[in-house]
């Protein structure tokens, strides 16, 4: 039994779901496919599929099997693209889950930047401000802001984010400028849902909400004080629609982060993307000038 063919006839036929579409895919005969298949669950001693007459199901172990033999086949393609030459062939689609606030202000230059580099590259950019499960659901990289918790999945630092206090020129004449935390209390707060409330305890919050830009806009507007990245808040803190206080008490920087699952066997979409994206915001960012 060619064990490497075994698995890519396994791949084929989870990915077109039926041995009749994956045996025409491969060039072979629906009988062969089948027998290729039990052979393969012969040899390792699982039953991967259950069949039906209508159609096949993954067994634990061959959900198992089958996200191990992508990433083994995946970087098998890349190790022969690398040994031609053509190492910077990168190709494929690469699916991305990205903060929403961060990617439509951040996200679209870098993209259109690494697609005119790598043309055969179809990118898959998903927002969502959720954890996402990137095995599960299926993504090459999830863009993270925050401090990561442990896990088996890679990290990457890719630039950090610093969490300023401000508020409109207006508000601020109306309400006077708080010197400490303690008279946050006396204050109008616009707060993030996702952040946690020890950093804000004696906050009076008038309006919560899970989107950073609703709270940027409605401090611009005068409603109160926000706690905000730059990277949100950047364009009015530039042009004055913002103004920082409370600068003693910035809290301690945060980061992005690019998360993926296996460190040995990122093909070569996934690694291209990562050197592209590092480093491209600059050192500071740059929206921490303003």
């Amino acid at each position: 039994m060619d064990r490497l063919q075994a698995m890519k006839v396994f791949v084929t036929v989870v990915n077109e779901g039926s041995f009749v579409q994956a045996a025409e895919k491969l060039g072979l005969s629906p009988q062969l496919v089948s027998k290729s298949l039990s052979q393969l669950e012969e040899h390792l001693g699982v039953r991967l599929l259950n069949r039906t007459t209508r159609r096949q199901h993954l067994t634990e172990a061959g959900t198992a099997y089958y996200q191990r033999a992508q990433q083994v086949l995946a970087d098998i393609d890349d190790l022969e693209l690398q040994l031609s030459g053509l190492q910077h062939s990168a190709r494929g689609v690469l699916r991305i889950s990205a903060p929403v606030s961060f990617a439509i202000r951040h996200l679209a230059p870098l993209v259109c930047a690494f697609q005119e580099a790598y043309p055969q590259v179809v990118v898959d950019l998903q927002l969502n401000d959720r954890k996402v499960d990137i095995i599960e659901e299926g993504f090459d990289i999830a863009l993270r802001i925050g401090k990561l918790d442990s896990s088996s999945l890679i990290a990457k630092r890719l630039a950090p984010v610093r969490l300023l206090y401000c508020a409109a020129p207006g508000y601020l004449e109306r309400a006077g400028t708080p010197a400490d935390m303690n008279a946050l209390r006396e204050h109008r707060y616009l707060h993030y849902s996702y952040m946690n409330d020890a950093v804000v305890p004696t906050a009076r919050k008038v309006l919560l909400s899970n989107n950073g830009d609703i709270l940027v806009e409605a401090a611009c507007a005068g409603a109160g004080i926000a706690l905000q990245p730059t990277f949100i808040a950047w364009d009015a803190l530039r042009e004055g629609r913002l103004q920082p206080i409370l600068r003693a008490y910035e809290p301690e920087p945060i980061a992005l982060y690019a998360v993926f699952a296996h460190r040995q066997f990122l093909a070569s979409k996934v690694r291209s993307f990562l050197d592209f994206i590092d480093g491209y915001f600059g050192t500071p960012p740059y929206w921490d000038n303003f």
